[in-house]
């Protein structure tokens, strides 16, 4: 499934009307994360803070009645690039960080975690532990090397 213009635009819409939520000039908000469902049934895209108060809605007509298997994959990639996109966006939120963007299903369920950042560092997808195993490992042997 290849995302339209329409459906980049409509998406970008909802990040903005998320951000302007949480202006950077406020008081600093304590959510520690968005939540963001979506349906392929009603196409809806729809925001939440941690208490599930509804932030912004959108319906990506494009969504609407998807029945591709993989429908959550290619929202995950497709999400994760546009908020990658407007990272200056994201990051000047008035959110206490580190905070993130997580995707959930119509059960809240979650799917990705798509957006993370923290006062000097920002994970774009789910590559927060990636190869941590093996930095750990490499590390202790090289700390049992130098003995």
């Amino acid at each position: 499934m290849k995302a339209t213009e329409q459906t980049v635009q409509q998406i970008e819409r909802a990040i903005r009307k998320t951000a302007e939520k949480f202006p950077a000039d406020n008081e600093t908000s304590a959510i520690t994360d968005i939540h963001v469902r979506v349906s392929p049934d009603s196409g809806e895209l729809v925001t939440f803070d941690d208490d599930d108060q509804e932030i912004t809605r959108c319906v990506v007509e494009q969504w609407i009645e998807c029945t591709d298997a993989d429908f959550f994959a290619h929202v995950t990639t497709l999400l994760t690039n546009i908020l990658k996109k407007m990272s200056d966006t994201v990051d000047a939120m008035g959110i206490m960080k580190p905070f993130s963007f997580v995707l959930e299903d119509e059960e809240l369920n979650t799917i990705a975690d798509l957006y993370m950042a923290d006062d000097d560092t920002v994970i774009i997808g789910n590559d927060l532990m990636t190869g941590l195993d093996e930095d750990l490992d490499s590390f202790f042997d090289k700390l049992m090397k130098e003995d």
